[in-house]
């Protein structure tokens, strides 16, 4: 865990050693307080409740994090310092969960400069603050979900571009998985497999946490969905480093 350790510090101090982190957490903060005073009638709707905030969050993420992540391995073989890296005496796999966790670490932090949102709600009226607290946990395990697709992507190519428009695309299929849209399209042919896709759905699974319901159904699926694509991350970074 030590090597994990040092390379998500090296990651992390990285963010804030360049306007990436100013930039990501001022946009983040502006498209949040947008989307949830503006399109979600925040103040309109007589309710001291979050719930126009986490409704956003998902989508505020999908265009977010994989301009946070295109850079994670994507630069590291753009410059050839992912051979430095892999020569020190760590492993691929500490490697890729240490930029994982830098990152994630960085969207926690994101999200909590979002506490003036808590702070009017709880001016406002007396909102369940319970369901705030699992509501930030869900929204912190969606980010979980999106780094990892994001950081696989990234190591998958050398140009930051490509790696961020998959990573949209990838994390939009997985948005939108459980809309009738798709479900309902899906269903035609086998309702089986359109059930099948629905479970699959990383915003399906956050609508539980923004009831105030923590499921240790959801809590796998997010823990699995994260492992798979780390492993997977892993995979490539191993296939790759010798481009």
């Amino acid at each position: 865990m030590r090597n994990v350790w040092i390379v998500a510090n090296r990651e992390l101090a990285s963010y804030f050693a360049t306007p990436v982190a100013v930039v990501f957490i001022v946009i983040f903060l502006a498209l949040q307080g947008a989307l949830t005073f503006n399109l979600g009638n925040f103040f309109d709707r007589n309710q001291a409740d979050m719930g126009p905030f986490f409704n956003f969050l998902p989508w505020v993420f999908l265009l977010l994090i994989p301009a946070l992540t295109m850079r994670l391995w994507a630069e590291e073989r753009r410059l050839g310092t992912i051979e430095l890296l892999l020569t020190l005496p760590i492993t691929q796999g500490q490697a890729v969960v240490g930029k994982f966790l830098a990152a994630w670490a960085f969207c926690a932090i994101a999200l909590a400069l979002t506490f003036p949102f808590v702070v009017t709600v709880n001016y406002l009226g007396r909102p369940d603050n319970g369901v705030i607290a699992t509501g930030y946990a869900g929204g912190l395990l969606v980010a979980g979900a999106f780094l990892s697709i994001g950081s696989a992507l990234s190591a998958a190519t050398k140009n930051q571009v490509i790696a961020f428009v998959l990573g949209v695309a990838v994390c939009f299929v997985f948005a939108v998985a459980s809309y009738p849209l798709v479900t309902d399209f899906l269903a035609k042919s086998s309702p089986a497999l359109a059930e099948i896709v629905r479970r699959l759905s990383v915003a399906e699974r956050f609508q539980g946490f923004t009831r105030g319901v923590v499921s240790l159904r959801d809590l796998i699926y997010f823990a699995s969905f994260i492992g798979f694509w780390l492993f997977l991350n892993t995979v490539i970074v191993e296939h790759r480093k010798a481009d």
